[in-house]
């Protein structure tokens, strides 16, 4: 960060922030030297005067392929033996990859794909367990210009279907087996079941696959042998705007979002992320455990490679055998870089004597995101973990902005759960109701410009787009999330918006009752606003007790009541709580309470695929419609 700072005359990153705004185009190409980005073509200018700003067409005039800036590293005698690639499998499997041999195998795969007839603009669903295999299928499809589709592995049928057929895939490339907790899980008919549904797919790749699928109208190939006997494929030469992913993000209701990522977009917002929020040099070690279909698989490929440092993937359950497994990665490869959810760092300081045994001297940067990061879990983080030296970069912007809305930055204090400050050339505020920016209360997060690596739109469906993100304040991204600025500049996600409690006209976000609900006994907990007639909403808790308690669960409930009563106020007092064994949540860790809160309403509950745990709302839509009486703790 100081190094950019003093490249482009700035004395910190305030005046840096500023710059980035004021003089767009000067930032990013000076950023972009700075971090050996490189086009085929320079481009001429940040955005296309004429463009309309919630579809900016970034950087007229320029030509590049992303990849070639991961490839490059290959063919430098510093870093052709460097390792691009640790792949650790659940199972015990190490396979390490050097940059040198990753370019070959891209550039071979790539000429395999072309072979087989898969090329610009095609779109192409990619499932597979993060492991080489995922790494090099990602660049490949990008380098010869198609557009990758990541999927989440545990998905049904319906939902590969759902997304596959939305795009329009032409391939998939995908395994029929993989590992959890030791047991082997088989895809098989679940791949096939999707294929026969999927009228235009025309081609299925098999990664570890013993076995065909013998689907007749179909052609199969092995992936082991794509491109074996055929010249090498330099990438393709692609402009700025041209697609090289769709990834689905999927609503309460209606149909999934196919946010739409570009060559010049997220690549460059993802490069520049990891060089200033998490400081990420060449040679260094990330492991962010990840499934292909959350959107940090795509930002670890990318940051890595192209910035020269070492990704180190895990394929497999973090918690088997025990929850050493991750810290034990990081002693044992000399991990410098840690990421996680929110909910696995519950997991891990749950299981303190497991994950902390491991020796965890090479971390040097510990990072978050996907959720709030609760304060207990923030310290727990950054003391024991980190063992209090290692700054917490706490990072939030979601699938259809690529990389961060809000960071932090290691030049800057940080504060516990907080961001310290809006990410570089990103135009960051807090509107109230009428669109005014607000300091010290809670309103809407918004985008006041465009930046670079925000989606292209979603996938064949533009009004939905905008519908999605620019009518609520004209011209202005709404996020969807709740947002406090603080005096001091320090900002804070308060939940969603859409989840926002609105109690006699007082509006709360959840994640504020639910850390004050948060006592003895009470392991995790969800807070809800459920229609009512008189009051508008009514909260509702529903919680997960802690293994063992001895205390019966109305007594534990009274003491979540009085905890919220006393720190939000007699009407914020919960009218029902429900305990049951799990939260609905997606494959990332986020708890989806507008599913909680239709499934207590017994409204229709909508789509359901990015559910990891979709069973977990059997117990909800069982219970009747919570009553109007007053704070009463029941067992469901």
């Amino acid at each position: 960060m100081q190094q950019l700072c003093d490249r482009l005359g700035v004395a910190d990153y305030t005046q840096l922030h500023r710059l980035s705004l004021d003089e767009g185009f000067r930032f990013h190409m000076e950023a972009m030297r700075h971090l050996d980005f490189e086009w085929y073509e320079p481009p001429k200018a940040l955005m296309s005067a004429d463009a309309d700003p919630r579809l900016p067409s970034w950087f007229p005039g320029g030509w590049l392929n992303w990849v070639h800036n991961a490839l490059k590293h290959g063919e430098r005698v510093e870093s052709a033996q460097r390792p691009a690639l640790i792949c650790v499998s659940e199972g015990g499997v190490e396979q390490t990859t050097s940059y040198e041999a990753l370019r070959h195998e891209v550039r071979s795969k790539a000429a395999g794909l072309a072979d087989e007839g898969i090329g610009r603009g095609d779109t192409v669903g990619l499932m597979l367990p993060m492991g080489k295999d995922a790494v090099v299928a990602f660049l490949a499809l990008s380098a010869v210009g198609a557009i990758a589709v990541p999927l989440f592995t545990g998905y049904g049928v319906d939902a590969i279907v759902a997304r596959l057929d939305a795009c329009g895939a032409k391939a998939l490339i995908c395994t029929t087996a993989m590992a959890r907790r030791g047991q082997r899980i088989d895809l098989r008919e679940r791949v096939s079941d999707a294929a026969r549904r999927l009228p235009s797919l025309r081609l299925v790749l098999l990664a570890a696959s013993d076995e065909p699928l013998q689907l007749q109208h179909l052609s199969e190939r092995r992936w082991e042998t794509l491109g074996q006997g055929l010249l090498p494929r330099a990438p393709e030469t692609m402009q700025p705007n041209d697609p090289f992913m769709v990834v689905y993000t999927s609503g309460t209701t209606g149909r999934p979002k196919g946010a739409v990522h570009t060559h010049g977009g997220f690549p460059v917002k993802i490069v520049e992320d990891c060089a200033y929020h998490f400081d990420l040099h060449a040679g260094e070690r990330w492991l962010w455990p990840s499934d292909v279909g959350w959107i940090v698989a795509p930002i670890t490929i990318v940051g890595a490679l192209c910035l020269g440092a070492t990704l180190v993937c895990y394929d497999g359950a973090p918690d088997h055998p025990d929850w050493s497994r991750l810290s034990e990665t990081v002693s044992r490869h000399g991990v410098t870089h840690f990421g996680a959810s929110p909910t696995l760092l519950r997991g891990m300081a749950e299981h303190a004597g497991h994950s902390l045994k491991p020796s965890r001297d090479t971390l040097r940067i510990l990072i978050s995101a996907g959720e709030v990061l609760p304060e207990e879990t923030f310290q727990w983080y950054f003391k024991d973990y980190g063992q209090g030296r290692c700054p917490v970069i706490n990072y939030t912007g979601g699938t259809e902005v690529s990389g961060a809305i809000l960071g932090n930055v290691i030049t800057r204090p940080i504060k516990a759960s907080g961001f310290n400050a809006p990410s570089l050339a990103v135009d960051v505020a807090a509107f109230d109701a009428g669109g005014h920016a607000c300091i010290g209360a809670v309103g809407e997060l918004v985008v006041r410009r465009p930046f670079i690596g925000m989606t292209r739109g979603f996938w064949r469906e533009e009004r939905r787009y905008f519908e999605s993100y620019w009518e609520r304040f004209p011209g202005v991204w709404a996020h969807g999330d709740l947002l406090l600025t603080d005096t001091d500049g320090h900002h804070f996600i308060k939940g969603r918006s859409d989840d926002t409690l609105k109690i006699a006209g007082k509006r709360v976000g959840p994640a504020e009752v639910e850390a004050l609900a948060h006592v003895r006994g009470v392991r995790e907990v969800a807070a809800v606003g459920v229609d009512d007639p008189h009051k508008g909403q009514r909260l509702v808790l529903v919680a997960i007790a802690d293994e063992g308690v001895s205390a019966d669960l109305d007594t534990i409930g009274h003491s979540m009541s009085l905890a919220v009563q006393t720190g939000l106020g007699k009407p914020f007092s919960p009218a029902r709580i429900h305990w049951v064994a799990e939260l609905p949540r997606t494959r990332n860790g986020k708890v989806l309470r507008r599913l909680i809160r239709s499934a207590l309403e017994g409204k229709a509950i909508g789509d359901t695929s990015a559910l990891d745990n979709p069973h977990a709302l059997k117990s909800l839509t069982a219970l009747s419609p919570p009553s109007p009486t007053p704070a009463a703790a029941s067992a469901a």
